[in-house]
């Protein structure tokens, strides 16, 4: 329990990890490191029980495994579903889907055929500096061949979960316009990198850009991967600032664990975020931490622990 009484959440993004299967980012050489840090504490099996440890200072009433990354797409996602039907959580899950591959329209039929299926992500972060970069070109988010995969998910009813830099804010922003009818999900408020004036005021513009369009929902997220010694004071404007463009009504509170435990506990993290909420009222709380994330992936409120 956090100070204050039970917090009621719904988790929209955390991950599960099962070393038997192959994940490549927790296989290549630690050093050098990238910009989440020294990883190796999340170089091992991360399962359902060890999150619901993490998480047991809250009331969790659902949450939603995003893909991590794993080689295997496609048996990650009936894993989890095969977790879900066996012990109630996640409740629901994000699979990954390369969009530019040409059987991009295959897969993505296969994942949403198991029922805990409610969106896609396929990263788009670029960058310059390879420490930052997770793809090896900037302009895949206007690429035709991976906007027609992007067109084939609102029919299956599916929902895409956007993880960009704040440089490609703007171009983020286009695409949510270009495509009304799919639910975008900002991912970790559009993981604002620097700290200086300028970095802050260019992530601030790209996220009211993105905030101007009504298929847009936001995250709020893993601001300690950009800042691992976060403190309430040093995540304060960010969280305010999302919640000032987005509205309550838009954003979701989510851990981003294990890959968050590097830089505190689940429950510091939470305590934190409900710290920084605490001008809102109870209706605009329950909205960040329990309804955005509930009516965004469509989730049943299990209450199971």
């Amino acid at each position: 329990m956090l100070d204050g009484g039970p917090l009621e959440v719904v988790d929209p993004h955390h991950h599960l990890t099962d070393l038997s299967r192959s994940y490549p980012w927790l296989e290549g050489p630690v050093e050098p490191f990238r910009y989440h840090g020294d990883d190796r504490p999340l170089r091992r099996s991360y399962s359902l029980d060890d999150y619901l440890e993490d998480a047991r200072d809250v009331v969790l009433l659902g949450c939603v495994h995003v893909e991590n990354g794993a080689a295997d797409a496609l048996a990650e996602t009936a894993w989890v579903d095969a977790v879900s039907r066996e012990r109630g959580l996640p409740t629901g899950h994000v699979a990954h889907v390369s969009l530019l591959d040409a059987d991009a329209a295959r897969q993505l039929e296969e994942h949403a055929a198991y029922p805990v299926t409610r969106g896609v992500r396929d990263i788009l972060n670029w960058h310059p500096d390879p420490v930052y970069t997770h793809r090896d070109r900037g302009d895949i988010i206007t690429d035709p061949t991976w906007r027609a995969g992007l067109a084939r998910l609102a029919p299956l009813g599916l929902s895409f979960d956007l993880q960009v830099f704040p440089s490609q804010l703007h171009e983020a922003a286009q695409l949510a316009a270009d495509f009304p009818e799919t639910a975008v999900v900002l991912d970790h408020a559009g993981m604002p990198i620097g700290r200086d004036p300028e970095s802050f005021d260019q992530w601030r513009r790209g996220l009211r850009a993105v905030a101007a369009q009504d298929n847009a929902v936001v995250k709020l997220s893993a601001l300690g991967t950009n800042d691992h010694a976060w403190t309430r004071a040093s995540i304060e404007p960010f969280v305010h600032e999302t919640l000032e463009a987005f509205g309550p009504g838009r954003t979701m509170i989510a851990s981003n664990f294990p890959v968050d435990s590097l830089y505190s506990t689940f429950t510091e993290l939470y305590a934190a975020f409900s710290a920084l909420t605490a001008r809102l009222s109870a209706a605009e709380r329950r909205a960040v931490f329990v309804e955005t994330a509930a009516r965004t992936y469509r989730l049943p409120l299990t209450g199971l622990r």
